[in-house]
């Protein structure tokens, strides 16, 4: 995937969607301990169980909900699309207090996701955000399947336009492959509004305390697919991987 250069700036590394997941992690300490590596490993292997037993019950009981009350350390933010069948809590098989979920449809950044994930990163210390894109996500399709110059309201169309970006990059790709193609480049697109729209979360990434990752949410399956997980600073020129 070629990286590219947008009139707002340079984007920072394409995180393209790996199904290999070959992960390149940083080692970042947080108050709490955890790292991005640490992250990944939890995600991935509360995802494994998942897969192998969807009815596996969460870790969650009175006392941890009491310890709770007293704070929470999240190891990692999930920001993921609204859709009922894609809750990450379940996805990953984590408990109360585990993660902290932003979820707006197609995980667009508007101002509200942008301030829940500088929350995290700066307040809460989280060191790693996953931007999580799922398969036939509804918001991508409709931006895909809607006509420039089509109204669906002020609301919806706001949501439109900022996902028609990712959906301009997949203009050549086969009509049975575009969605797909289509939520990934969302995936890449949302990572990139983080660190361009948000300065804290550029500072925090250009100084190496906060990681940011893609993932890929297959609906039947159960199964996630991680992208790498790199560091280019916001104002790093860009290469193809």
């Amino acid at each position: 995937m070629k990286q590219r250069a947008e009139s707002r700036g340079a984007r920072p590394g394409v995180l393209a969607i790996a199904l290999s997941a070959a992960l390149t992690l940083g080692v970042v300490l947080t108050g709490s301990g955890s790292t991005p590596e640490d992250g990944i490993a939890r995600l991935k292997a509360g995802n494994a169980r998942f897969v192998a037993n969807p009815a596996e019950a969460l870790t969650i009981d009175a006392a941890r909900r009491a310890a709770l009350a007293r704070g929470q350390a999240p190891f990692a933010t999930v920001v993921s699309c609204a859709d009922s069948r894609v809750p990450p809590e379940v996805i990953f098989n984590a408990g109360l207090g585990e993660l902290f979920v932003v979820r707006a449809a197609g995980h667009v950044a508007d101002h509200s996701v942008l301030a829940s994930v500088e929350y995290g990163a700066a307040h809460l210390h989280i060191p790693l955000v996953v931007v999580m894109g799922h398969e036939m996500c509804g918001a991508v399709k409709a931006a895909v399947e809607t006509p420039p110059g089509t109204s669906l309201g002020p609301n919806l169309d706001y949501l439109l336009k900022a996902i028609r970006p990712a959906v301009a990059r997949t203009a050549g790709q086969p009509a049975d492959v575009r969605l797909r193609a289509a939520v990934l480049e969302n995936v890449e697109e949302t990572i990139n509004d983080l660190v361009t729209k948000s300065s804290v979360l550029r500072h925090l990434s250009d100084a190496g305390t906060v990681k940011l990752i893609g993932a890929y949410y297959e609906l039947a399956s159960g199964r996630v697919h991680f992208s790498e997980l790199v560091h280019v600073p916001a104002t790093a020129a860009r290469a193809d991987h």
